[in-house]
């Protein structure tokens, strides 16, 4: 998990783009009847709107909302960190798939407002499955990848800077 701001700010954006992308291509994919080579450029369309919803819903709700409930399950200094860390991306993920949904619905659905909540319904069905899979199988680990390989390449940079300054 990021431990510096930079870690923490970088892991918020790498991991709202990689889910805005996997969830969308998925639902064009649905939309198409199936995944064809030509909708993978098509979730870049809407991705800084819908990124920007994901970061902001995610600080305000749906990260607390995860912490707190990891927080009651578990005793994080306790169990192993990769119980915590699966239970944090599908918390994260309970939460904001429906929030993330009525978005969606709203923005791209745009139902008569008797079929909104069917219409949100039916939206979260579909696209649970798909986010909890992508959270905990794709995105979560690439991205923790990456910010870990990050804060590394710091820690390196850091060094090096301690040694030509020690010379």
């Amino acid at each position: 998990m990021p431990r510096t701001r930079t870690q923490r700010i970088a892991f918020s954006i790498l991991m709202a783009f990689v889910m805005v992308y996997g969830i969308e291509l998925y639902n064009r994919a649905l939309l198409a009847g199936g995944l064809r080579t030509e909708l993978f450029v098509a979730p870049l369309a809407d991705i800084v709107p819908l990124m920007a919803a994901v970061i902001a819903l995610e600080s305000l709700v749906g990260g607390r909302v995860a912490a707190h409930l990891v927080g009651r399950l578990l005793d994080a200094d306790r169990c192993p960190q990769v119980l915590v860390t699966i239970l944090r991306g599908a918390f994260t993920c309970w939460t904001m798939c429906p929030m993330m949904s009525l978005v969606a619905t709203l923005a791209f659905k745009q139902p008569p407002a008797g079929e909104l909540v069917a219409t949100w319904l039916q939206t979260v069905a579909l696209n649970f499955p798909m986010a909890l899979l992508w959270q905990l199988f794709v995105a979560g680990p690439a991205v923790r990848a990456v910010v870990r390989a990050m804060g590394s390449a710091e820690s390196l940079l850091r060094a090096r800077r301690t040694v030509a300054a020690t010379r």
